[in-house]
């Protein structure tokens, strides 16, 4: 028939001009994308060795691990196709354009950075899965409307530096802070080949990010738990890191009566436990943790005269953060009275409790779904670079398990199978949030 060989012809032709195209346009009824999710574990075994201590893994910001653990990054971009570069703030960011490129743009990364004898998963899955989006992203010439970009922030364990910088969260006298690696931000912004001078070149203003989705493994376990594949994150708690300092009296420790001693080691432990007690007594979902205690002059025989600790606080609710705030600055003037000490809290850290957006969300479920994996909502009860991100974009987050929910120690594992399932559920979500 004449109108079926029309048919036919029209659909050659468009067949024809579909694989000539040097793209490819994507329709909602499109099958799920795959990356190549061994690159991505591939890369992490690699990864594994730079760092590596017998205690774990050292990338502390700032550090030389750290830069090599940045070298092998900026590597992993240019074998990916890709051209990084490094803004006034340290970050490492490498864009492929779309094809409207005058929209803004969606921003996926994480971090390369660790904690103290950490592991290898905690930001170098997101960080790598990212890459091989923006590798994939190429490699099957998909044509996204929005230029995408993939981010490795910088100093994400110190209290999301990088993101915050990028935000312009961060004043003058907060660059004096010191790093783990003793080094001022000031200086690491410097050292990581950023430039405290041209800060301002870095901030991405309200609207200038379309959105920003991260992948990250679950640092709990409540996926591994539930035997679900994915988790949709729901929201990120805020954060409150307050630095202690106990003044005491140093005096010996056999000639000094129990009744006249100014102990600040006893006076730090009697806070210890009061903080476990004024948050436990409350019903939610709010934690803290003293988690670095040094004490002075740290001597068999001598009663300690100083204490520096710190405590870090986390809940959902900024109102919840601001009680608890309070209530731990009371318990530390009612036991600095009590025992003859005194106490100076400090506030170092403040990040804001961050929701995900609902339609990205969905798109995330939309992706899990689509792919065939099991998936849920959940919060996330540890920081990242996403809630800063939060503050000037929709923000969204995939999580994947975490072996027996072990994160922040060198027993931090994720399956290569859970780490590609992540992968290929950013990549769909970022095609997703495209359309958005």
């Amino acid at each position: 028939m004449p109108g079926s060989a029309i048919t036919r012809r029209a659909f050659a032709t468009r067949l024809a001009a579909l694989s000539a195209g040097p793209l490819l346009r994507l329709q909602p009824s499109t099958r799920p994308l795959h990356a190549d999710g061994a690159r991505v574990n591939a890369a992490l075994a690699a990864f594994d060795a730079v760092g590596r201590t017998s205690g774990g893994i050292n990338r502390v910001a700032y550090s030389d691990a750290d830069l090599a653990g940045r070298g092998f990054a900026l590597d992993l971009f240019r074998a990916a196709g890709l051209t990084p570069r490094i803004d006034a703030a340290g970050n490492i960011i490498a864009r492929v354009e779309g094809t409207e490129p005058r929209l803004p743009p969606i921003v996926i990364g994480s971090h390369v950075d660790s904690v103290t004898d950490g592991g290898n998963f905690d930001g170098p899955v997101g960080s790598f899965g990212a890459i091989e989006v923006a590798r994939s992203v190429n490699e099957q010439r998909l044509a996204l409307r929005h230029p995408l970009e993939a981010v490795v922030w910088q100093n994400e364990e110190g209290g999301t530096i990088g993101s915050k910088l990028a935000i312009g969260a961060l004043t003058g006298a907060e660059l004096d802070t010191v790093a783990r690696s003793g080094k001022t931000l000031r200086e690491g912004v410097a050292r990581v080949g950023g430039s405290v001078e041209r800060l301002d070149q870095a901030v991405r203003a309200r609207g200038s990010v379309h959105c920003y989705l991260e992948l990250h493994i679950e640092q709990g376990g409540t996926l591994e738990r539930t035997s679900r594949q994915i988790g949709t994150v729901t929201g990120i708690v805020g954060l409150r890191w307050l630095d202690v300092a106990v003044e005491g009296f140093a005096n010996h420790a056999g000639t000094t009566p129990m009744d006249q001693r100014q102990d600040a080691l006893l006076a730090a432990a009697k806070f210890t436990v009061a903080v476990n007690d004024l948050v436990r007594a409350e019903t939610g979902r709010q934690v803290a943790t003293v988690g670095r205690i040094l004490a002075s002059p740290n001597t068999r025989n001598v009663i300690p005269g100083r204490v520096d600790l710190t405590v870090d606080l986390r809940d959902l609710d900024p109102v919840v953060l601001d009680r608890f705030e309070a209530r731990i600055r009371q318990a530390a003037a009612e036991i600095a009275k009590a025992g003859g000490t005194t106490f100076s809290v400090t506030q170092s850290v403040s990040s804001k409790p961050a929701m995900s957006d609902g339609r990205l969300m969905e798109a995330i479920d939309r992706s899990t779904a689509s792919l065939g994996f099991s998936g849920t909502r959940l919060p996330s009860g540890a920081g990242h670079d996403a809630q800063e991100m939060a503050q000037i974009a929709p923000m969204a987050m995939i999580f994947v398990p975490s072996i027996g929910g072990i994160s922040h120690s060198p027993r931090e594992f994720t399956k290569p199978g859970d780490i590609a399932n992540g992968v290929d559920v950013l990549l769909n979500a970022v095609v997703a949030a495209d359309r958005l």
